[in-house]
């Protein structure tokens, strides 16, 4: 069997169970009540049990707690791909969609992400997906938007004519009643 890995000595069991009680993030305090207990004297064997993992977890809940601390016990969200574009081409997009499109030139009336997608492929040589593009887009401040469609034959004021009111709340009865008295 191998030698498991040295917790750190700046740390005790008492102080790890403090930080647990005031940990807000759940799995942390898991993972920091489960490193108390190796602390404690408890095997990496019991440790897992408590903690409800595997030894290798606890291998790299060891690793990460000596790298980093108590932090370093935190989940993270992962960084991603890096950006296809960099800030040259972020700046050649936004010239371009402010200038707009040159109908005999890019063929369009108007920017789709579709049509900057291939714009920026016969630019850059750079290949990049209509909901990449759209996220870019919206880092850069751009918003989607669109009129609102309409016929090209509609004639003017045509709308108002199929709308539907409302009945006003008091309507004088259509009949007139006729009186009750005797004369």
């Amino acid at each position: 069997m191998s030698v498991p890995i040295p917790l750190r000595q700046d740390f005790t069991a008492s102080r790890l169970r403090g930080l647990a009680k005031k940990s807000k993030d759940g799995p942390q305090a898991r993972r920091l009540l489960t490193l108390a207990a190796i602390y404690d004297g408890a095997t990496r064997t019991e440790a897992a049990k408590i903690g409800g993992v595997g030894l290798q977890i606890i291998r790299d809940w060891v690793l990460r707690f000596n790298a980093r601390g108590p932090d370093g016990l935190l989940d993270t969200k992962p960084p991603g791909q890096p950006s296809k574009l960099n800030d040259g081409q972020r700046q050649a997009i936004a010239r371009m969609i402010e200038n707009g499109p040159i109908p005999a030139v890019h063929g369009v009336v108007r920017w789709r992400l579709i049509d900057l997608a291939q714009w920026i492929f016969e630019e850059f040589r750079i290949t990049v997906a209509k909901q990449t593009l759209s996220r870019e887009l919206r880092a850069m401040g751009y918003r989607k938007l669109s009129a609102r469609p309409r016929h090209h034959v509609q004639a003017e004021g045509a709308i108002e004519d199929f709308k539907k009111t409302s009945p006003r709340a008091w309507m004088q009865s259509r009949t007139k009643r006729r009186s009750t008295s005797t004369r």
